[in-house]
């Protein structure tokens, strides 16, 4: 998915202490290689609230090198790189890699899709280290207007008309309303994240058990698609939305809508000769979901009214603060659900028993010791093992994998081994899953190391970016960092909490799926009474 906008407030202000406590890395974790495919802002908060400068034109002692690489021929070249990027062997992952060995860099000039007749200009300057990529996070060096999905912006057909908040730069007067109106919503709904969450994840587990019994596997993707949009309802619009005209077909018709505004970007498996023309060449017209799209509408006009009354106090339109509402809830939180939750169980399930014994310890242990039986935040702080895997998964496979900015003027960007002068206007590209797993960073980068982030493990934090910008920062109305960073990680743990508060291991089969991982369960072991 492209950069995203998931949105809560700081776990810093839920009471949360930042401190892990320090212990010795674990020696009995398994470790897995990674397989690659293809706290609360004050609502007052501005744009003065940028986030700390990151990269910029300060002296270096670093060699300067002209950024290699070409954009090539136009319309020719950008077609030939957009194929080698979807087609060609290894996937995306590929197309990245064989650039940096064919430059010896991790700085470079190429074409990013969609291209022709898509994109008016494909050409992008890539930064791929850990040292480089945050330039992507600096508002006062890069501007951010209408490059949520790139090289080309979704027609405004598909959100009412509006240029939503993540299209939106920090400079431009709307973008701290609706920032902190997407505040608002989540700072509203704390204290039902978690009573709502243990109850929608009993219920699918229940119902993954039930299959499982039934079929002999269970596949986890639909299910749990149809748990979050129901978890989501209760949490912040405190209704199940299977309970309203929507019914159950929430998930498909956002993951519908999606496909409308990612298309360009996405793979669906079918051949070239098919996906060209449908998806990479020309767009979908808007119109095909139109009468989708307004079911949607039509939910969340009918149950925010709490919200809706805030967005008039801050003088939004009662329109376009449901279009942001719907685009916040659906593209952003729910689809990033729909892929952090199949790829951390993918990377829990493939650990083994081993590391799922650790966690089931750890786990109880802190319920029952800190948590009086319960799950707390006062419990989860004791569970340091639990944070390390989901920064971990994070890490490894992050939700959010393509970033961009222009320049705002000329820059010097540096990476770990050079400087580069960018020159004001050009595109700034990021693959995230390369940033953060830079080998000079990370220890053993393509591995999922369980414990990674225990200890002294937390400095890495800071290299931890999946957000548009570090784990250690937070959102605010000034910046571009997911104003529900910490609702993810917070509602990532409780997954992985409620998963080993009842089972003492599981196994797994994992398929491919356009966006994450496409897992299905093929036992669950109940914890032992």
């Amino acid at each position: 998915m492209a950069a995203s906008s998931l949105a809560f407030p700081s776990l810093h202000h839920l009471n949360l202490s930042s401190d892990i406590p320090k212990r010795q890395r674990a020696t009995s974790v398994t470790l897995i290689t990674a397989v690659t495919r293809d706290s609360v802002p004050p609502l007052s908060a501005t744009s003065a609230d940028i986030a700390p400068t990151v990269s910029g034109n300060s002296p270096t002692n670093l060699p300067l090198r002209q950024i290699p690489g070409s954009h090539g021929i136009p319309f020719f070249q950008p077609l030939k790189d957009r194929f080698e990027y979807f087609y060609g062997a290894g996937g995306r992952d590929e197309f990245f890699k064989s650039r940096v060995q064919k430059f010896q860099s991790t700085v470079f000039r190429t074409n990013m899709p969609p291209g022709p007749f898509i994109s008016t200009n494909p050409n992008v300057v890539v930064l791929l280290d850990a040292k480089s990529f945050p330039t992507l996070f600096d508002v006062s060096k890069v501007e951010k207007k209408d490059l949520f999905t790139g090289t080309y912006m979704p027609s405004t057909e598909l959100t009412g008309g509006y240029r939503v908040l993540s299209y939106l730069d920090p400079s431009e007067p709307k973008h701290a309303l609706l920032k902190n109106l997407i505040f608002f919503m989540l700072k509203s709904s704390r204290t039902r994240i978690m009573p709502e969450f243990e109850t929608t994840y009993t219920e699918l587990f229940d119902e993954l058990e039930a299959e499982l019994a039934q079929k002999g596997k269970a596949l986890f993707n639909d299910a749990g698609e149809q748990a979050a949009f129901r978890f989501l309802g209760r949490a912040y619009m405190e209704t199940n939305p299977e309970g309203t005209k929507i019914g159950k077909d929430g998930p498909k018709l956002i993951s519908t809508w999606v496909l409308f505004n990612l298309g360009p970007l996405l793979r669906l498996g079918l051949p070239w000769f098919v996906e060209e023309p449908l998806l990479h060449t020309f767009r979908l017209p808007p119109v095909l979901i139109k009468k989708n799209y307004q079911k949607l509408y039509e939910f969340f006009e009918s149950y925010s009214s709490p919200i809706l009354e805030q967005a008039e106090a801050l003088g939004i339109s009662k329109e376009e603060a449901v279009h942001n509402i719907l685009f916040t809830v659906c593209f952003n939180t729910f689809g990033g659900i729909k892929i952090l939750f199949p790829n951390t169980l993918k990377w829990l399930g493939r650990a083994g028993t081993s590391l799922h014994t650790q966690l089931a310890e750890e786990i109880r242990g802190a319920i029952k010791t800190h948590g009086g039986g319960k799950v707390t935040m006062a419990a989860m702080e004791q569970m340091p093992l639990m944070k390390s895997v989901v920064y971990e998964s994070l890490r490894i496979e992050p939700p959010v994998a393509l970033q961009y900015g222009k320049a705002k003027r000329d820059l010097t960007i540096e990476s770990h081994d050079a400087a580069f002068k960018v020159k004001e206007g050009e595109m700034l590209f990021g693959y995230q899953p390369f940033a953060t797993k830079d080998p000079k960073v990370f220890d053993r980068p393509e591995e999922f190391v369980p414990d990674r982030f225990v200890g002294d493990g937390e400095e890495l934090l800071k290299y931890v970016a999946w957000s548009n910008g570090p784990e250690t920062e937070g959102p605010t109305a000034g910046n571009k960092q997911c104003a529900g960073k910490d609702f993810v990680v917070l509602i990532t743990r409780l997954f992985v909490v409620e998963l080993f508060r009842r089972y003492d291991s599981f196994d797994i089969e994992v398929g491919a799926s356009p966006l994450g991982a496409k897992v299905t369960l093929t036992s669950l072991k109940r914890a032992r009474v």
